[in-house]
């Protein structure tokens, strides 16, 4: 019954592959939209989260390195699937990829955020607990053993009975700790620096290439054939113009035309998700 879910691949190296994914998956989320078996309407679900899993691994995978296990980031990864796969509403005109991408990387980032601590204390002891953990591994270099807390706090220009408290709370501080070493070589970063407001630009580029592949290989012949060779070749607008026999101004206007359109087309995936 659908036939282009058996052909879609799950790994996808080319526009073509993508943009065959993201049809069976639109086809496998229409019929259960309109199911009222929920047997059936569960097997869908898991058909569309089994055809896109590599979407899901591949966001985890560049939040690796920050503190949490893989298999961890991993399962919260597929669970931002899930939630995609069980919200999306294929009426909305939204490309499957440009809601599930954003709502992946959310859920990843709020299981940083949110389950840093597993009790909370104030964050002037948090600050505090970060300081502590900079400074200690020079004292011990300096001193040749461990420093007391007179020292550290005298090291941080603190008060010992506040770096006694932040040391007592110690405890409370899961192994997803924001003031924790983001990895084993960046001793200089902490994980919060890792998950702030500013994004990886590798991540926004697989994210780019996931979420537009579906929606550039629906462009005619010679909008696609634009985007490839200003985006791919990385050739000037004056020579595109020269192999497609118009002028560069034509060009201009064209690309201006055709990212306008794929603008639109992924905002209203990210408000969604």
């Amino acid at each position: 019954m659908l036939s282009q879910h058996h052909a879609a691949p799950t790994r996808c190296s080319s526009v073509e592959d993508r943009a065959r994914r993201e049809a069976a998956t639109r086809e496998l989320l229409e019929v259960r939209a309109r199911s009222t078996d929920e047997a059936e309407r569960q097997q869908l679900l898991e058909q569309a989260v089994e055809l896109n899993i590599e979407i899901a691994r591949g966001i985890a995978q560049r939040f690796r390195s920050r503190g949490v296990e893989d298999e961890d980031l991993e399962q919260v990864a597929c669970l931002g699937l899930m939630k995609a796969v069980r919200n999306y509403r294929p009426e909305d005109g939204i490309p499957f990829i440009g809601y599930a991408v954003p709502t992946i990387r959310g859920e990843v980032k709020r299981y940083f955020r949110d389950c840093s601590w597993t009790v909370r204390i104030p964050r002037r002891l948090q600050e505090l607990q970060g300081r502590i953990a900079s400074v200690v591994p020079e004292l011990l270099q300096e001193l040749g053993r461990e420093p007391t807390l007179d020292e550290i706090a005298a090291a941080i220009h603190a008060d010992v009975g506040e770096v006694r408290q932040a040391e007592g709370a110690r405890g409370c501080f899961s192994v997803l700790s924001l003031d924790r070493p983001a990895g084993r070589t960046d001793s200089d970063l902490v994980l919060a620096d890792v998950v702030a407001d500013s994004e990886d630009p590798q991540l926004h580029r697989f994210e780019a290439i996931e979420m537009l592949s579906p929606l550039i290989a629906e462009l005619g012949p010679r909008d696609r054939e634009i985007i490839e060779l200003r985006f791919v070749e990385n050739w000037k607008q004056a020579d595109i113009g020269q192999k497609l026999g118009i002028s560069q101004m034509q060009v201009s206007r064209l690309l201006t035309r055709i990212l306008a359109d794929l603008r639109e087309r992924l905002q209203p995936a990210e408000a969604a998700a």
